[in-house]
């Protein structure tokens, strides 16, 4: 906050002092008065002011009056003004005052004024007046060196503002930040090892499914030619029954032939003993007749034909059956081998179908906890980024107010040279004025242009000192 105070005025309230000279057409008066042209002050947690202000009036037989002032303030760290003005009037008086303050809520002010007038007569300054002079010269030099001291202040507070800024925030202002870049690429590369991991768990899960699929196959088929063997076992065993059977039938026949054979020998050999006794019991004649038959010939012949059929026959079923029965126990034989080595290798793909379905889980178990563990990595990095973009907001937003109360402050600064420019501007108008007054009232007399000479060295001293 700035703020401007100035008044020209005769015989304001305040404490007032004065005297005349030269008749009732001279007066002068002073008046002062505190907590007028704003507050002044700095501090950096609380809040310290102080202000002053001054007016001058005069006026010369009521004829004739001229007056200048200004006001100028400057301020920081939430509020400050002051104020600067001034009043002179030949015939009358001359004046000055002013004020300037950095602050807040709280401040309090002091405040000087001055005033004279002279006469037709012209009059000369008294030592009472010097010494006003005086204290108004060392006033304005106090003040003077009190905004150099507030200028230091503000810089050495901007110079704390720059250092905490290159503290807090040691990034440049083009928002560099490389420092999480690293980070940034290391979160990178594991999400990316954990895709790879990821991906690889489920090749290895597609290939075992695949060789899964491809041993279930090889079982299918195995079974099914293991069903087919039995079936063929089962063809075999059937034509096994029928060859014993057979075999049953033909011993059966075998034995009715032999036992027709033992009594075809019996019955020959019975109708041989009659023919036999027949025979010696008849007489011989002797007649001319055909030649007879030779019966046991004819029946050795017969016996032996069929023995040879019996044996021809039987010879053949025992050949036929041998055979028959050793191609059997071969395919016996060969199914049987063929039925173990279909049983071990069908314990041997149960059990290779055990420890992939083993695997499988173990597989599938290590892909959730690897899905869970990613998703947990995911929201960890997820929630830190979120943390850093938080960070990096409010660094961003407390540089950016840091850039607006450094250009409220350059604002501010630029405000207080202007203000002390007009100040030194008015300091000069007034030393002229004095010069003039003081060219005047050395033509009323010696006495008076000596002290009016040393009134305005002095005050050409304290405001070159000033400077």
């Amino acid at each position: 906050m700035t703020s401007y105070y100035s008044s020209s005025q005769k015989g304001t309230s305040g404490s007032v002092a004065g005297g005349r000279s030269g008749g009732n057409r001279s007066s002068v008066s002073f008046a002062s008065y505190g907590g007028v042209g704003g507050n002044a002050g700095f501090c950096q947690n609380g809040e310290y002011g102080g202000g002053f202000g001054s007016n001058v009036g005069g006026g010369y037989g009521g004829g004739y009056n001229m007056a200048f002032g200004g006001g100028a303030g400057s301020g920081f760290g939430g509020g400050a003004g002051g104020g600067f003005g001034g009043g002179a009037g030949f015939g009358g008086g001359a004046g000055f005052g002013g004020g300037a303050g950095f602050g807040g809520a709280s401040g309090g002010g002091y405040g000087f004024g001055q005033g004279g007038a002279f006469g037709d007569a012209g009059g000369l300054l008294s030592g009472n007046e010097k010494n006003t002079m005086q204290n108004l010269n060392d006033r304005l030099a106090n003040y003077l060196d009190k905004v150099r001291e507030l200028e230091n202040d503000n810089a050495e507070l901007e110079k704390k503002i720059r250092e905490w800024y290159e503290k807090q925030s040691p990034v440049s202002k083009e928002a560099d930040y490389s420092q999480y870049f690293k980070i940034i690429e290391d979160l990178r590369a594991q999400i990316l090892a954990a895709h790879i991991d990821n991906s690889k768990v489920v090749l290895a899960i597609d290939n075992t499914r695949l060789t899964t699929d491809d041993f279930r196959l090889k079982y299918e088929n195995e079974l099914a030619l293991r069903q087919s063997v039995e079936a063929d076992i089962n063809g075999l065993r059937r034509f096994l029954d029928e060859l014993t059977m057979a075999k049953s039938d033909l011993e059966s026949q075998v034995e009715s032939l032999v036992e027709e054979l033992a009594y075809l020998k019996k019955n020959h050999e019975e109708e041989m003993k009659g023919m036999q006794g027949q025979v010696s019991g008849t007489v011989n004649v002797e007649m001319n007749a055909a030649p007879g038959v030779d019966l046991t010939k004819i029946l050795n012949d017969m016996r032996s034909d069929y023995e040879r059929l019996a044996d021809k026959y039987r010879q053949e079923a025992e050949e036929r059956f041998q055979m028959t029965a050793k191609e059997l126990q071969q395919q016996v034989v060969t199914s049987s081998q063929e039925v173990q080595t279909s049983k071990s290798e069908i314990s041997t793909l149960r059990q290779s179908l055990q420890s992939l379905e083993i695997e499988l889980q173990s597989q599938l178990s290590m892909k959730s906890a690897l899905e869970s563990t990613l998703a947990e990595t995911e929201g960890r990095y997820c929630a830190q980024l979120s943390q850093l973009q938080d960070v990096i907001l409010k660094v961003q937003s407390e540089i950016s107010d840091l850039r607006n109360q450094m250009e409220q402050q350059s604002n501010e600064y630029k405000l207080l040279l202007d203000i002390k420019t007009r100040l030194e501007q008015e300091i000069s108008k007034y030393r002229d004025l004095l010069d003039g007054q003081d060219s005047k009232m050395s033509t009323g007399g010696s006495s008076s242009s000596s002290t009016t000479i040393s009134s305005s060295s002095t005050t050409t001293s304290s405001t070159n000192k000033v400077r």
